[in-house]
This record gives structure tokens, sequence and C-alpha cells, in this order.
């Protein structure tokens, strides 16, 4: 449970209809391999200690009695670590009830009945119930009615079956028949519940055993948090589907949506205890998380992402009277896609590919296979080209300010990115121009830009792309492209190492300030979900423990931190730009933070959790 992780679970137990002996030995046996697996929060189908379907056997005394009794045995093998949800039917007051029973500690603590019922349902169980109640059993007082089951020991862990109550886990004991297409309309429905209520609901559902006079009952188990299904399974008996699910994330979207809690006026709290301990993760987080896993997925978001870029500088061009566009083009990956994504709104325009003008700037430290790849991609796409050599002006610069020419430091490396801005906005001046701008939001998460340099554009098309998803979109553009010449340029850039190409040699961006992959893993969880840098450095090391040490994994971590918080400055005068994602940096619609925020209590922390390892 350290970090805000919790190892929940689901299961279908086999059953035999009417056999609580049988059953209570099979969800035992469940509790207890649960247990071994350090399940926390463990949920099973509706009525399954009778079976759902014994229809008006639920009448006879004999079933009540043994299924209470069998729902005792069930609450005594829980251990205290450990909550189980279960099904039962319950009589109170000379009614019966299809119950959820709450256990942990070897007790029941709690019992909910289920009011929301079938029409068939409703021949055997009562859907009326008052506010509260309680069961008496051996002199123990058992609440029951609308509960809400809260942790002592872990603020966030609030539990409750029915959605909002103000709990952030939602336990839903099933028993649905399986027909053509319900798994799929099960998971829906499901995984668009968690994201209204902003909360991780786990859904175990009846299966093997159930009688099969009308339908079939198929086990179908999910769970999903905040509108992602993590984890599911089907037809598939007396095995667990365990997951970690995020309270910390759980409390984040609470904190900054207004989420409906409905029925939390009615709901009486029950308390119950569970140890604080470091839960073991299975659950899998993508190196990439900018970056949607299946294909499918992927290139949507791509066609998503390059549409939002074109349509908003359309109309900038536009609303600016634009005559042309002006990038500057070196070959490398932002300003490729920037090309590309200005090609896009000069068609929605209807202007002919040479109102978009290439400038190529080379200097001290270009490349010939970068040079060459711009040359190629602005000719291919028959754009108008311009070659300046900055080279002379550069040095004619330093000999005005006497600075020393064989001195590589700030001064020789900004000035070229200073001189080529100049350039481009002369030129987009000249041809009647918007010069387009091409940092990302990478970039800007680590001030990886010379301020009144490629910091500054007229609309910054990359602004809200971080760097895997620009390599992403590149790669996609290259794979969609029937032109072969363009495909094969447009993947050697892809597979050009980042460089701002601004001394002589190999000068890599990721040597200098780490990999981008890492550098987005930890912008992604920093900025969208808020996490602290013990926990982001966590889940970067769980993530990429193949591929990178711990120690580096740390290293560059703290560069992130400290570099957010050191070039603030640069975001809060940025250009405008699109917004792309669910995260911004923009100054404007983003991230707004002032400009000499302190880094002290983030690193502070990060140093704690080291020492204290």
């Amino acid at each position: 449970m350290k970090d805000g992780f919790v190892k929940v679970a689901c299961a279908t137990p086999s059953v035999r209809v009417a056999d609580c002996t049988y059953n209570s030995d099979r969800i035992k046996d469940l509790v207890r391999q649960a247990c071994s697996e350090g399940v926390n929060l463990l949920v099973l189908p509706r009525l399954c200690v009778t079976g759902s379907t014994c229809k008006d056997l639920f009448f006879h005394e004999t079933l009540i009695c043994r299924a209470w009794k069998s729902a005792l045995d069930i609450a005594s093998a829980v251990p205290r670590n450990m909550l189980v949800v279960f099904g039962c039917p319950v009589e109170y007051s000379g009614r019966l009830y299809c119950a959820d029973i709450f256990a942990t500690g070897g007790k029941i603590i709690g019992i909910v009945p289920d009011t929301e019922l079938s029409y068939t349902e409703r021949r055997f169980f009562s859907c009326e119930w008052n506010r509260c109640g309680t069961v008496t059993v051996s002199d123990l007082k058992i609440p029951m009615g609308n509960l809400v089951f809260a942790c002592s020991d872990i603020e966030d862990l609030k539990i409750s079956c029915s959605f909002g109550n103000n709990s952030n886990v939602t336990v839903s004991c099933r028993a649905e028949e399986e027909r053509a297409g319900s798994s799929a309309a099960l998971i829906k429905r499901i995984t668009a519940k968690s994201e209204e209520f902003g909360c991780t609901v786990i859904c175990a559902n009846a299966g093997e055993g159930e009688s099969t006079t009308d339908f079939v009952f198929a086990g179908d188990n999910v769970i999903c948090e905040n509108g992602v299904c993590l984890a599911r399974q089907r037809h598939s008996s007396d095995s667990l589907l365990v997951i970690e699910t995020d309270l910390q994330i759980l409390r984040r979207v609470k904190r900054e949506h207004a989420f409906s809690d409905v029925g939390s006026d009615d709901a009486d709290v029950v308390f119950f205890d569970m140890e604080m301990c470091e839960t073991i993760l299975t659950r899998k987080f993508a190196q990439s998380p900018f970056i949607p896993q299946s294909r499918s997925s992927c290139d949507r978001m791509c066609e998503d992402v390059l549409g939002i870029q074109a349509r908003g500088l359309k109309s900038r061009l536009q609303c600016s009277h634009s005559k042309t566009a002006v990038i500057g083009l070196s070959g490398g990956l932002d300003s490729t896609l920037a090309l590309l994504v200005t090609l896009r709104s000069a068609e929605m325009l209807g202007w002919e590919n040479d109102r978009v003008i290439c400038v190529t700037m080379p200097c001290f430290g270009t490349s010939e296979r970068t040079k060459n790849n711009a040359v190629q991609m602005a000719l291919t796409l028959g754009c108008k080209l311009l070659t300046v050599d900055i080279s002379a002006a550069v040095k004619q610069h330093f000999s005005d300010i006497g600075h020393d020419f064989a001195e590589i430091d700030a001064v020789y490396e900004n000035s070229q990115a200073r001189e080529r801005t100049q350039v481009l906005m002369d030129i987009a001046n000249k041809y009647g121009g918007l010069v387009v701008g091409t940092g990302d939001l990478s970039e800007l998460a680590l001030g990886w830009a010379t301020y009144n340099g490629d910091h500054m554009s007229m609309y910054g098309v990359n602004a809200g792309v971080p760097k895997t998803l620009v390599r992403q979109l590149v790669t996609y553009c290259a794979q969609k492209s029937d032109n072969l010449s363009l495909k094969n340029v447009l993947l050697s850039v892809v597979d050009t190492p980042v460089s701002p190409e601004l001394v002589p040699g190999s000068q890599e961006t990721e040597n200098i300030v780490g990999p981008y992959e890492l550098h987005d893993f930890f912008l992604w969880y920093f900025l969208k979900w808020g996490f602290s840098p013990s926990k982001i450095l966590r889940l970067a090391r769980y993530t990429f423990c193949e591929k990178y040490d711990g120690e580096i994994i740390e290293k560059w971590l703290r560069v992130f931190i400290r570099r957010f918080f050191a070039q603030q400055f640069k975001r809060s005068c940025l250009p405008d730009g699109p917004a792309v994602l669910d995260m911004s940096l923009s100054p404007r619609a983003g991230f707004i933070m002032p400009s000499d925020s302190s880094d002290a209590e983030w690193i502070s922390e990060l140093d704690s959790f080291l020492d204290n390892r």
C-alpha cells in the first residue's frame, strides 16, 4: 500500500447450486490464495455462498440458515490485512435480501443489501430498505444498509457498493448471464463508470456451476481504474484476477474534478483496520505513456494530433493574413514534424506547397546528414527552399562583442540559435509570412531551448507534443506516404540522434540532458498525476529495469526536477501553440507556476526516500 498502491482481486469460485458447504470451501480456498499473493481487497460474485440460480429454494429455511452459517465460517477465515466481499442471502426483519457481505479480521463488519434488482429477482428478494439497521449475531451487532467502508490506516481507501458515496473503490458483486456481445458491453459499461466517478471498479461475476436451465454464466471479471481497464478474465473458475490499483491517481482525479457523490448523505461509515505495507507491483506501466499501446489506437491518436496542430496553424495563418509560412528546417525530428503539419495547413487553405518556405541555416556544427535530409525533404515536398549560411554573421557577432571564437561555451552555442531566429523573422517579414515554431513539450519541460532563440516563434505547432510522440508522428507519416523518396528521408530523420548541432563533432542531446524516453516518463507522472519524486523513481526503476541502471534513472530524475523548476521563466513567455493532449505547459491554459519557485521540497523528498531505503 506504499505510494498509494493497493493490491485488489476478484474471482469466480466454482459453485454447486444450493450446496453452501461446498461453496464456502471454494471461497475459503480463494481467500487463502489471495492472502498468499498479498491481496488487500478480494471481491467475489453475487450470492456465491448459495449460487445465484437457486430460485424458489431461496424461500427454504434450510438454505437461508445454512447460508448464514457459511457466511460466518468464511468470515472466520479472512485475515486482518484483507477485506473480502462476497454475496449471500440475508434475512432481516422478516424480509430476504440479496446482500454483499464485508468481512475482515475473522468477522463480518457490514452487510449491504442490493436494492437494484431485476424483475425476476424481486420474486425472491426485497428491494426496499430503510437507511440503516443492524443484524445481531452472538451479541455482535453488524451494521446493515447503505455503507461505506473506510480504512483507518489508509486515508484514501474507501470502499462502497454504490457509485459516489464519497468512495474511491466500488465493488460490484454480479450474477449476469452471458449473451453474445455481453462481455464487451460489460467492459465498456464498467470502464465508463470508473471514469465518470473517478474510481476503481472491481467486478466479479457468477460463472461455472450455476444452473444452465435458462442461462449460461461466463464468470466475466473486470477491474477498471479511472476509465482504464486494468485487467479482465472470462470463463475462469477458482483463479484470481489480481492487479494493483493506485489510490493516489484517484485522489488526484477527485481533487481536480467535481464528481457526483450520489447517496453520500444516506451512507454510514464503517471503519476497519489494515496495516500499511509495501505492495509488490505486478501491474505494467508503459515505457512511453504518451503513446497508445495498440497500433489502431496509436494511428487514431496520430491523426488526431496532426489534425489539431494543422487546424490551429491554419486559423493563425488566416487571422494574421499571412501569405507564407516560414520554417527553419534542420533535418531533425521537431522541424520535420512542423513542416509536415504546415503542409497540412497549407492544403486546408488551398495553398500551393511553395508558399511554405523552408530555410536551412548551416553553421559550425551542422552535419552533412541533417543538411542533406532537410534539402531533400523540402525539394521532395515542393516547398520553397532557402539556404542561409550563418557562419560569417555569427563570427562577426563574436567580434562585435569581443568573444573568442575558440571558446566553445553558451555564447558560442546560443549566438547561433539567436542568429537563426533573427534570419527566420526577417525572411517572414520579407515574404509576408509567419514563423512556425518547432520546439516540443519535452524541450519546454527541460528548458532545452535558447531564450529568444529557438524558444521564440510566431506560432509553436509542437508546443504540446512530447519528444517520444514527435518521433511516433514522423514515423506514422513515413509509413503512410506513397512517395518512396519522402518515406526514406523521413525514416532517416527518425533514425538520426537528437542533436542541436551547435558545436563541431558529435553533440547528442540525450548524452547531455538524458534520454527523452525517461524524461517523458517523468513528465507524464509529474505533470499529469502530480506524483512525488520517490514514487516516480520507483515506477521508472520498475518499468525500465532491463534498460537502465537504477542509479542512472535517479541521476536523470534529479536533472529533470532541477531543470523543470529552474527553466520555468522560459515557459512563462511562450508563443501561442495548440494543446493536443490533456496536459500542457502553456502559461495561459496549461501548467501555471511562478518562475522563481524552489525545487527544494522535491529534491528533499527524493533524498529522504533514498536515505531510508
